[in-house]
């Protein structure tokens, strides 16, 4: 496969008209652009779409085993270097056993050390990232140092080097997920240039050829034999194939490693397009063969109902298949639930689910809510990343409960909950946990439950017992307001960098159900920083932020938890107080901006930025009063200790500054 490969074109601040240098081991795509002096290490792997462009900054260095996904632009300024690992100056360096990946950005002058990760849409400028950093998607790394061995959180914006150095270490399956993503790559570089050698390929297409075979009889003959056999599938696989595609059925496969069988991350095997059994059976073969010591399993597609049906695993790891002869074709082809045994009741006698659920599952399917089931592993739990189990579509107690009790067996381990969702609405009504990884069906709803409006639950009727009196108040004033209310969290180690995870809003109608809600959310994530937020519905915006709650679990009563937003609802009295800490010719001027209908906003920097004049803009504070100004500016002060801090006066009209002044020195 031939490489878009270009010199660099003659410039004021080069003739060298210096050419890529690539490693014969290295696979760069023939739709990848390469300009100039870049130097490809062994192993490597440019994708297609990719641009790597060495015309003003050079030289660029790419370390063995690196990978370069699609649509990765890498270009440098014609000022600036870095030191590679080889003691050398680059405009750009990337060590070995890195991953670039989707539509980042690196850009010189760029250092990434080595097994480090750039998540996608990403950008590098002007920095350095340590050896073994994962950052992770849309972040922002500029003007610093990363550290070694440091975590940066999806939508991270990192400017300064105080943020980068508390930043959080990687935990070891953020390696493991790197390293996966390398062998992925390198999988692929192999593949690709297998693909591109006749000598490399012919045998794989004489092994395909062969693969339409079955023990030696040929489609055909099993077309036109009235007993089909196979080796490796059980008769109740073949059963159920004979059966879907006599209901009019396709058939699909997908397989999985035991590493992700846990986050249900399949991978769908080849497509069998075809309507004989025999083909499908060799096609199915074909997959437990390619995929032996993975799970797959075997499902129907229904063409109109663009839904599936009877997902079975056939196929486990220790490479045994199913091999029972239980199925039986279900009597009623309308119900489209099944479960992943063929078996379609469940009486819940014996069951592992409680009364309580039991209950909860009756009232749901009376209101005519549909059910549905989600499970997450320990390490997914904290961020909120559910995954859904199979479809139920049944009103049915006894078929929800069977297919409750699948979802619970299939993920031991793991948190499994119950959801009711109102299909009118298209909203949740209720999220109740009924397993947590010690494998017990949780016995209480009380502490895992989340109520939505009409959620057919007995904690919206139970007054707090944790939230304190002033949180109680704001709630209370949000929801006379008609504002809304939602619920963020985070653990302690994103806290810090600001990443904060929504649990979307309560909809509840009166003031108890907001508490027993809030409750829940507080139950739900213990151990976190738990926050709530007012939300004012017509303008679209934030009217109140107030932590609720630390990583001792303790309720938060302290005032600085809080940050106050104009017209806010808040039984603090920072919005009534008179400045404390403003002088008097401060006030004069914040008195003066207002009285002239001038927009009001701050700026920040830290010492080593203000010598560049780089500040950062905190945004305008919307104020109907001088009071709630000079609270606002206070609480900028507040949150900006240490730093620089300047008042800015804006002309709304003219659209400029009328005033800068600083109000506040490190």
């Amino acid at each position: 496969m031939a490489v878009r490969s270009t010199a660099a074109p003659p410039t004021p601040w080069s003739k060298s008209l210096a050419e890529a240098q690539i490693h014969e081991t290295a696979f760069v795509h023939s739709f990848a652009n390469l300009i100039g002096d870049v130097r490809i290490g062994a192993n490597v792997i440019v994708a297609p779409g990719t641009t790597i462009r060495a015309d003003e900054g050079t030289p660029f260095y790419l370390g063995e085993n690196t990978n370069v996904q699609d649509g990765v632009v890498i270009h440098g300024l014609e000022q600036g270097r870095v030191i590679g690992d080889d003691q050398n100056k680059y405009s750009v360096w990337i060590g070995k056993n890195t991953c670039i990946t989707h539509m980042a950005l690196i850009h010189g002058p760029a250092y990434v050390g080595d097994n480090s990760f750039i998540g996608f849409r990403s950008t590098v400028f002007n920095a350095r990232v340590g050896a073994g950093c994962i950052v992770m998607m849309h972040a922002l790394i500029q003007d610093v140092d990363i550290p070694p061995g440091k975590y940066v959180p999806s939508g991270s914006i990192i400017t300064n080097q105080q943020q980068a150095d508390r930043l959080p270490d990687v935990q070891e399956q953020d390696q493991e997920f790197a390293h996966h993503v390398v062998g992925i790559n390198q999988a692929l570089r192999a593949g690709y240039r297998c693909a591109a050698d006749s000598k490399c390929i012919a045998p794989i297409r004489d092994e395909i050829a062969k693969s339409y075979t079955s023990n030696g009889v040929t489609v055909l003959e099993l077309e036109r034999s009235s007993e089909v056999s196979s080796n490796s599938l059980g008769a109740e696989t073949i059963e159920q194939v004979r059966y879907l595609l006599e209901q009019g059925y396709k058939i699909g496969s997908e397989h999985v490693d035991q590493r992700r069988f846990r986050t249900g991350c399949w991978t769908s095997c080849k497509p069998i397009e075809t309507r004989s059994i025999g083909e499908a059976i060799a096609a199915l073969e074909t997959c437990l063969r390619d995929h032996s010591g993975e799970y797959v399993r075997l499902f129907g597609i229904d063409p109109k109902g663009k839904r599936r049906v009877l997902e079975t695993i056939i196929q486990r790891p220790d490479g045994t298949v199913q091999t029972t002869a239980t199925f039986k074709a279900p009597a009623n082809r309308s119900n489209g639930s099944y479960n992943g045994n063929g078996s379609g009741n469940g009486n819940g006698s014996g069951s592992s689910i409680g009364t309580e659920t039991v209950e909860q599952i009756r009232q749901l399917l009376a209101s005519g809510y549909k059910i549905g089931t989600e499970h997450v592993d320990e390490r997914r739990f904290r961020t909120g990343s559910w995954q859904s189990c199979e479809p139920i579509n049944s009103s049915s107690t006894n078929e929800v409960i069977t297919a409750l009790e699948d979802c619970i067996t299939n993920h031991q381990g793991e948190y499994v909950r119950l959801i009711g969702i109102d299909t009118k609405a298209k909203r949740r009504v209720l999220e109740s946990i009924i397993q947590r990884p010690n494998d017990q069906a949780s016995p209480s709803g009380s502490q895992s439950q989340k109520s939505f409006a009409s959620a057919p639950s007995a904690t919206a009727t139970a007054m707090s017992t944790r939230l304190s009196s002033e949180v109680v108040e704001q709630l209370r004033q949000l929801l006379a307001g008609g504002y809304k209310i939602s619920i963020e969290h985070v653990d302690g180690r994103r806290f810090r960098t600001g990443s904060w995870t929504s649990s979307g809003q309560i909809q509840a109608s009166s003031e108890r159900e907001a508490i027993a809600a809030l409750e829940g959310h507080l139950a739900e994530y213990q151990g976190e920083y738990v926050r709530l937020i007012g939300i004012e519905p017509k303008a679209k915006r934030r009217v109140l932020e107030s932590i609720i709650q630390r990583p001792n679990g303790q309720a938060s009563t302290d005032s600085q938890s809080q940050k106050s937003f104009a017209n806010v609802p808040s039984a603090t009295a920072t919005a009534t107080a008179t400045s404390t800490r403003l002088n008097s010719e401060v006030v004069e001027q914040l008195r003066q901006l207002l009285a002239g209908g001038h927009k009001i906003s701050i700026e920040h920097v830290d010492g080593r930025r203000f010598r560049t004049g780089s500040w950062t803009s905190s945004g305008q504070i919307q104020a109907s009063s001088e009071r709630e100004a000079i609270a606002a500016l206070e609480g900028h002060l507040a949150e900006y200790q240490g730093e620089y801090v300047r008042l800015i006066g804006i002309d709304p009209k003219a659209k400029r500054r009328v005033l800068e002044t600083i109000i506040q020195r490190p």
